[in-house]
């Protein structure tokens, strides 16, 4: 299902383009879920360590937390990438399709202005 509006955002001419980003977005939605997973595990150690209340516990949760932070961070790398990644697919097929588009409007009026002609009000 979301591979089939993923790659729809192409012309056509772009496939190669759109699987690209179809597959880096599985790739990365992947281990983004499998980093959620693991800060799952993390913060339910982290609460139970609390609410044991015995110091080695409290001091294993210093690691854990940083830990936790990492992931995090690791999860907004991976959504700052897969941003940008779409960004350039979306410009990329932009410019195929807007390039595409002045060609045939150029053949149609023989000027290149997109084929519109421009109205005249009545004074």
């Amino acid at each position: 299902m979301e591979g089939d509006t993923l790659s729809g955002l192409g012309n056509g001419n772009n496939e190669e383009i759109d699987n690209k980003v179809l597959k880096r977005f599985q790739n990365s939605f992947v281990q983004v879920q499998n980093i959620l997973d693991q800060n799952r595990v993390l913060i339910n150690e982290i609460n139970l360590n609390h609410e044991s209340k015995v110091a080695d516990n409290l001091g294993r949760n210093v690691g854990l937390i940083r830990e936790l932070n990492n992931n995090i961070r690791r999860v907004v790398d991976l959504y700052a990438g897969l941003s940008t990644s779409f960004v350039k697919s979306i410009d990329v097929s932009s410019d195929a399709n807007s390039t595409g588009a002045a060609a045939a409007a150029a053949k149609s009026d023989g000027k290149g202005s997109g084929g519109y002609s421009k109205r005249h009000r009545p004074a």
